[in-house]
């Protein structure tokens, strides 16, 4: 009993002594309001909250929490934006506020440290890459001079079906996208195919495929500080050995294009008929002593690094899942086919410049990245204190737009989980709508916003809608061993929402319908 007393009367004292000192020391800091968030545990925050695949846990959090909600990742306060409304809020309205990405071990490794474009700081270098990106590296005139690039290597890869499908051998139709789309970016970045054999065509997938996944992989010592000096994953070692060998392939590549350049300029000059790929716009630049900024070696390594991990797997994966979407729905595959065959002919394969005739083809594309976009988290950080629909955002907080949730939001969408590539289209049935997906619509984000968005999205458009295009034309596609359908449609783990089983399957090649391959 005494001892109950003595608890008492102490919990008293402290109880007086808190009220005390709040009346006579006032905590003169201003309340911060933040969004809802779920209950954090200690370290961790709301690491456990995540589960294996990111975009659908937090989706799942959206759903209970609300649009917009503040997380702790370990020791790094996040925001998770869900909804069109918040993502215009932090992508157009406080874009300047979130222009810059957060740095993370997987970047520092990888990507040169401060000498990537992808995630360097918003700043007078990344102003002048990405003015770069689009005035001569990415732009209409470049593109269309490497046009002939792109339509051999596509014509090669139907070669390659055709003989699969007289063979009647299964294909791995993911693996075969992967090689076409890395042959067409390695060639018009670098001039040469990294892949010229099967073997080198599995070790530069590899290598690239373990790009996505490393940087898409939740390192512990980004987020919970007690680890960050710590390898706790042994991620650290393989950041180091994957850096090498693509800095070897890449150097290999570079010192031949400066031998070659030294060759022709000291003996025969340069042909200017020749077709320059992009190291070679950067070497110029690089060699320009009237260059706004001077470029390094380790820039153009980053931006090559760049290029391949954005538009290798990703395309790849798009046109991928826009097959197992149509090969699901049969009737949309002959729709598809019967726009082709009415437009092109059977006497010659389509191309790139036959896309603005195909509005169902171009809808199809849309359709799958709103379903299946392959950035499915667009990820910014804040660099100023700054209030966002009635929220106190500090500085320094992450910010993780949720595309994919976005995309299949009942709210901006009828039947947004029914694969419809009518909603593309106008109500007429006739010509595509115009609804933009290159982000001036907020309800669907495939190639983010602002100024971050994605400066590769016509090239993306372009070999995307052509590669479907001309497996649509040429070929019926089965399952192996007589497997039926529907194809499974899991999502995978990965940085670039890959699928959770390759779609293997069969082409059978339209006999007296198609074009010569």
């Amino acid at each position: 009993m005494a001892d109950l007393q003595n608890y008492a009367v102490l919990f008293l004292i402290w109880f007086i002594s808190v009220i005390l000192v709040r009346k006579f020391f006032p905590n003169t800091r201003p309340r911060i309001f933040l969004p809802p968030s779920p209950i954090a545990l200690p370290i961790i925050g709301h690491l456990h909250l995540l589960g294996p695949i990111p975009h659908q846990a937090l989706h799942k959090l959206s759903n209970r929490y609300g649009p917009l909600i503040h997380l702790f990742l370990g020791s790094v306060p996040c925001l998770v934006a869900s909804s069109a409304d918040a993502a215009k809020e932090f992508l157009k309205t406080h874009d300047l506020s979130f222009s810059s990405r957060p740095q993370s071990a997987a970047v520092h490794h990888l990507t040169y440290g401060s000498a990537d474009f992808s995630f360097a700081p918003y700043g007078p270098y990344w102003k002048f890459m990405k003015k770069l990106c689009m005035s001569e590296l990415l732009g209409g005139k470049t593109l269309e001079s490497l046009l002939p690039i792109r339509r051999e290597e596509i014509l090669h890869f139907l070669q390659t079906m055709l003989l699969k499908s007289n063979s009647g051998e299964a294909v791995d139709v993911g693996r075969e996208l992967t090689r076409l789309t890395n042959n067409i970016i390695s060639r018009m970045t670098m001039g040469t195919k990294c892949s010229g054999t099967k073997n080198e065509a599995d070790a530069v997938r590899l290598l690239v495929q373990e790009v996505a996944e490393l940087t898409g992989t939740f390192n512990l010592s980004d987020y919970i500080w007690v680890c960050k000096h710590l390898d706790v994953q042994g991620l650290r070692k393989r950041y180091k050995d994957l850096h090498r060998r693509f800095d070897d392939m890449v150097e290999k590549i570079i010192d031949k294009k400066m031998k070659r350049k030294k060759d022709e300029t000291g003996t025969h000059g340069i042909d200017e008929d020749s077709t320059r790929d992009l190291v070679d716009i950067l070497l110029d630049i690089a060699e320009d002593d009237n260059a706004e900024m001077k470029l390094t070696r380790e820039n153009i390594k980053a931006f090559i690094l760049d290029i391949f991990a954005a538009g290798t797997d990703t395309s790849a994966l798009t046109t991928e899942w826009a097959l197992a979407e149509l090969m699901n729905n049969p009737d949309m595959f002959e729709k598809a086919r019967k726009e082709i065959d009415s437009v092109i002919g059977k006497s010659r394969l389509v191309e790139e410049s036959d896309l603005p005739n195909l509005p169902y083809i171009q809808a199809i594309v849309k359709e799958t990245l709103r379903l299946h976009p392959t950035g499915p988290i667009i990820l910014r950080e804040s660099t100023e204190d700054c209030k966002v629909l009635g929220y106190d955002i500090p500085a320094g907080t992450r910010l993780f737009v949720n595309v994919w949730a976005i995309g299949r939001d009942p709210k901006n969408w009828e039947n947004p989980l029914k694969f419809q590539p009518e909603r593309f289209m106008r109500e007429e049935g006739s010509g595509p709508s115009s609804l933009d997906i290159r982000g001036q619509h907020f309800h669907l984000l495939p190639f983010g916003s602002g100024r971050r968005g994605c400066p590769g999205t016509l090239l993306a458009l372009q070999v995307v809608q052509t590669t479907l295009a001309g497996i649509i034309q040429c070929f019926e596609w089965k399952l192996k061993n007589g497997e039926s359908f529907p194809v499974d449609m899991t999502e995978g783990k990965g940085l670039t929402l890959p699928r959770a089983h390759p779609l293997v399957c069969v082409p059978v090649a339209r006999k007296n319908q198609m074009p010569a391959i």
